[in-house]
């Protein structure tokens, strides 16, 4: 299977649902529940949508862009911004907080149990006193 983050979800012709994920894909006919942000877990042999997280508080997320690139957490609240980015706060293995724009960040786990197998050092970023 493969972890595919939901980008929009629309309405096709004579109304038929369908989604985009963050690699091209479309599907027709995605669970009612399924929003944007969203991850959902596709079979790649049927290609068809076997299990889907919800973008919420408690999941677990790796960040895939900006600074924090590469680093896996625990979601720990969302601030609304009207008209500018959302800001998403996340806890690490660690204990350390920080916080990215949603766009920057990937569902890979329901709970704190990860779908897929992290890398080894379970995305924490060493501080440069650590690394020396």
């Amino acid at each position: 299977y493969k972890l595919c983050k939901v980008r929009s979800v629309q309405f096709g012709q004579k109304g038929i649902p369908y989604l985009n994920t963050y690699d091209g894909r479309t599907i027709r006919y995605p669970d009612p529940l399924i929003k944007a942000n969203d991850t959902i877990k596709l079979n790649l042999d049927t290609q068809k949508i076997e299990d889907f997280v919800k973008f919420d508080v408690g999941n677990v997320v790796m960040v895939t862009g900006g600074r924090n690139r590469g680093r896996v957490g625990v979601i720990k609240n969302r601030e609304k911004h009207k008209g500018s980015f959302e800001t998403i706060h996340i806890e690490d293995a660690a204990g350390h907080e920080f916080a990215t724009r949603q766009g920057n960040v990937f569902i890979v786990g329901k709970g704190s149990r990860p779908w897929v197998s992290l890398p080894k050092g379970k995305g924490i970023k060493l501080t440069i006193i650590e690394e020396a």
